[in-house]
């Protein structure tokens, strides 16, 4: 015991240093304002974790496993934070490779009060990192849904824990760490435009979602025994904060409190009305009603397919996007879930996998240099960034950062879901499953109906 409070104590002390010196360095370049909206952000996104996905999945559930499944989005707040501080933050933003970061920032070792100008000129350091671990916080998080109510508690914790590490850890920096592969704005050698993480974010969770469906298994009984939402008003309310908390998300991401932040918040909000309609509109044609969970799902698919798009299209363009992802989403979950028999608990590759995959692509299509002038030739001329600017070439470069998330994504889960099993087993027993996961990995139930 003494020498790991030793080890503690050395670590704060080495990192410790370099922020002091930091403190009271470029802080004439920190805006109140940026700062005030990236801190604000920064607890938005978290909200869309704890409590929004959290109640968004738990009322999609069986009553049996409401506390296991929002336990799932709950303890990640915890697990990813501190994988984050110790070596993830540098693994996704330090400067390394075009595959992954260096050790430089270690600890949060040089992580203080002065911005990173790479980053963020007018926010500190610290505003930024902590930012964007709330996505690194909501990505594992969104894969649970596709296991949910059969994996063990222990087995997730260690598949998170190897998931960030391998793949979104890579795939963060990848595309928006200085020198990553994919990053269009730090040097990166294939330009693919994502302004909030359509590929980082909603690619890879999606795609290793229906990885682990499918080396999972089906449920016991499913399809034959009736699995429906013990609770929809849960997942209505947890619906709604992911709606709100997602300015955070894709405005936030803009790293200011400006005008492109604006259009970002404009987009999310049109692209996930528009996808509430799609979805809507495809399930009273197939079935013949309109439905809260059909609404609630299409309004989520929207949000995924705006969100790598957000900063860099206009409002109408925003409304196509979403309303197309609507359709296509229901298409997903409904007609090919159904042909291939997979059992994705709760749709996370029909939402996210295809949902991040249409929008990372129309982003190629709709980006316009008229909303986000980020990208300009050496005399100051800007560039033209998708197909309707005048560059059609940027689809293939989105086509290429899709291809190399699906690859991480695929290879990364099933090495992981092969180690996870081997070591603590990734499946409840049949006992253990029939009788609920609230009880046989808790203790403890979600509804006392005794009370």
């Amino acid at each position: 015991m003494n020498r790991v409070v030793k080890f503690l104590f050395t670590c704060c002390a080495l990192c410790g240093a370099p922020l002091a010196a930091q403190t009271n360095n470029s802080r004439t370049a920190i805006s109140t304002g940026d700062n005030a909206w990236m801190l604000t952000s920064a607890a938005l996104v978290l909200m869309m974790t704890g409590p929004g996905l959290a109640l968004f999945y738990g009322g999609l559930v069986r009553r049996k496993n409401v506390l296991g499944t929002m336990m799932h989005s709950f303890v990640l707040m915890a697990v990813v934070t501190v994988l984050w501080a110790i070596y993830g933050y540098s693994f996704a933003f330090a400067e390394g490779n075009p595959f992954i970061g260096g050790l430089h920032y270690l600890f949060l070792r040089g992580v203080g009060a002065a911005p990173n100008a790479d980053y963020g000129a007018t926010v500190p350091h610290e505003t930024y990192m902590i930012y964007q671990l709330m996505f690194a916080i909501i990505t594992p998080a969104l894969i649970s849904g596709a296991f949910a109510e059969r994996m063990k508690f222990s087995a997730m914790l260690l598949f998170t824990c190897l998931w960030s590490t391998i793949v979104y850890f890579p795939m963060a920096h990848m595309v928006w760490g200085k020198g990553g592969l994919l990053n269009a704005f730090l040097g990166g050698k294939i330009p693919c435009f994502d302004f909030a993480g359509g590929t980082v974010v909603h690619v890879t969770s999606g795609v290793s979602a229906l990885i682990c469906a499918l080396w999972l298994g089906k449920r016991v009984g499913f399809p034959k025994e009736p699995m429906k939402p013990h609770n929809l008003v849960l997942s209505l309310i947890g619906a709604c904060m992911l709606w709100v908390g997602w300015f955070g998300f894709n405005a936030g991401s803009a790293v200011a409190a400006s005008a492109l932040a604006t259009s970002a918040f404009v987009a999310t909000h049109f692209g996930a009305a528009a996808a509430t309609l799609g979805w809507l509109l495809g399930e009273w044609l197939e079935n013949g009603k309109p439905s809260m969970l059909g609404g609630i799902s299409g309004a989520v698919a929207g949000l995924v397919a705006i969100t790598p798009a957000s900063g860099f299209v206009a409002p109408f363009p925003a409304l196509l996007i979403g309303f197309l992802a609507g359709l296509f989403c229901f298409f997903m979950v409904t007609t090919v879930k159904n042909r291939f028999g997979y059992d994705d608990t709760l749709d996370a590759f029909g939402v996210h996998g295809a949902g991040g995959t249409l929008g990372a692509i129309l982003t190629g299509v709709f980006a316009t240099n008229a909303i986000n002038d980020g990208l300009k030739d050496a005399t100051g001329k800007l560039l033209p960034l998708g197909l309707i600017d005048g560059n059609p070439g940027q689809i293939g470069n989105q086509l290429v950062g899709v291809l190399i998330s699906w690859g991480l994504a695929i290879g990364g889960t099933l090495i992981i879901l092969k180690v996870v099993d081997a070591t603590v087993g990734l499946r409840v027993s049949r006992d253990q499953e029939i009788e609920g996961l609230d009880l046989s990995m808790h203790g403890e139930e979600g509804y006392n109906l005794d009370a």
